[in-house]
C-alpha cells in the first residue's frame, strides 16, 4: 500500500495538488532531466494523483523535488491530466501559498526550480503572491491556420513557459454558458496547428475585449481539453509578450487578466531585450488551501493508477 501526501489550492478557480510525500524517486540532477524520467518511467504516479478517481481534469499536480540550482530553495515539476508542463503560473502561485501555510515559507522571497528555469516569487504579508516568470516572447505573429469548419484563423505564436496560439479575432462569447463551444473551437484549432506544422504548441488562448473590471477576457484551452479556470499565468506571460512586441503596453504598465470565470490576474513586464523582443512578465495573484490529505494507492483497487491508466 503507497501514501501520497499531498495539500490542495486553488489560484483564481484553478486547483493545484502539491505533493509533499510519497512521490516517486527521480534522483538528483537537473530538474529537466527529473522532469523527463518522471514522465518516461513514473507516468502512472501523475495519472493516479490528478486523474479520476481521485483528481478531476482541470487539476494540475506539483511534484516537490529537491532544487538543482543553488539559488533555489525548491524544485517543483509540473504535470496535469495528459502529462508533464514545463511551466505553470498559477500552479507556481498555489505551491507558493501551500509551502506558506506549511510554515517552510513565509513573507518575502521564494526561488523555485522549474523544467524551464528558475522562477522568482515574493509572498506578501497580505497573502498575495507575485511570481516572475521565465523569459516569455513572441514567436511569430498572425499565423494563419485552417480550421475544418471554421476556415482560415489567425493569431500569435508565443512561449510563457508553455507554448501558446493566441487568438483575438473570432465570434465567440467568452462566457460560462458558451464552453462547449469554446473547447470544440480551440481543439480543433489546436488539432490544425498540429497538422500544419506547429505541433509545439500545446495551448489555444481566445480573447474577447474589455469588461467592465479588465482590459481582457480570456478562454484557455489546455492540453488535455480541460479549459483554465484562472486567467492562466503562463497565458497571460504570453498575452505580455505580444503586448510588448506591438508596443501596446509599457514596461512597468499594469495589465489586468481576467477568466472565463470572472477571476482576475494583475500582471506587468520588464524588458530582458528589447530588440529579441524578450520580456521577464510578473503575475499577481492569490490562493487558497482547500485540503489536506493522503492519497492511498491500495494495488487491489482496479483504478488504482487511474482510470484510463
Amino acid at each position: 500500500m503507497n501514501s501520497i501526501r499531498v495539500i490542495d489550492s486553488h489560484t483564481a478557480g484553478e486547483p493545484t495538488r502539491l505533493v509533499l510525500e510519497g512521490g516517486p524517486d527521480l534522483g538528483s540532477g537537473p530538474i529537466e532531466a527529473r522532469a523527463i524520467r518522471f514522465r518516461e518511467l513514473f507516468d502512472r504516479y501523475r495519472s493516479a494523483i490528478v486523474n479520476e478517481p481521485r483528481g478531476s481534469d482541470p487539476l494540475v499536480g506539483a511534484l516537490l523535488v529537491k532544487p538543482a540550482r543553488a539559488d533555489c530553495q525548491f524544485g517543483v515539476i509540473f504535470f496535469n491530466n495528459v502529462g508533464t508542463l514545463g511551466m505553470c503560473g498559477h500552479g507556481t502561485i498555489g505551491v507558493i501559498a501551500s509551502l506558506a501555510h506549511l510554515g517552510q515559507c513565509s513573507a518575502g522571497s521564494v526561488r523555485i526550480d522549474t523544467p524551464v528555469g528558475p522562477v522568482q516569487g515574493l509572498l506578501h504579508p497580505d497573502g498575495r503572491i507575485e511570481v516572475e516568470n521565465v523569459t516569455s516572447y513572441r514567436k511569430a505573429p498572425q499565423v494563419a491556420v485552417a480550421v475544418p469548419g471554421w476556415g482560415e484563423v489567425r493569431g500569435d505564436v508565443a512561449w510563457g513557459g508553455n507554448w501558446f496560439f493566441l487568438i483575438a479575432d473570432h465570434a465567440l462569447a467568452i462566457s460560462p454558458d458558451n464552453v462547449e463551444k469554446l473547447t470544440d473551437f480551440a481543439w480543433r484549432v489546436r488539432q490544425a496547428l498540429a497538422d500544419q506544422g506547429h505541433g509545439l504548441v500545446d495551448h489555444v488562448e481566445l480573447f474577447t475585449p474589455r469588461t467592465v473590471r479588465a482590459p481582457s477576457r480570456n478562454f484557455v484551452l489546455c492540453p488535455g481539453k480541460a479549459y483554465d479556470r484562472s486567467p492562466c499565468g503562463t497565458g497571460t506571460s504570453a498575452k505580455l509578450a505580444c503586448l510588448a512586441a506591438d508596443d501596446e503596453l509599457a514596461e512597468g504598465e499594469t495589465w489586468i487578466q481576467e477568466s472565463l470565470i470572472g477571476s482576475r490576474f494583475a500582471a506587468r513586464f520588464r524588458w530582458v531585450d528589447r530588440a529579441r523582443g524578450e520580456i521577464a512578465p510578473t503575475i499577481i495573484g492569490s490562493a487558497y488551501v482547500t485540503a489536506e490529505a493522503v492519497l492511498r494507492l491500495d494495488p487491489a483497487d482496479p483504478f488504482c493508477w487511474g482510470i484510463g491508466a
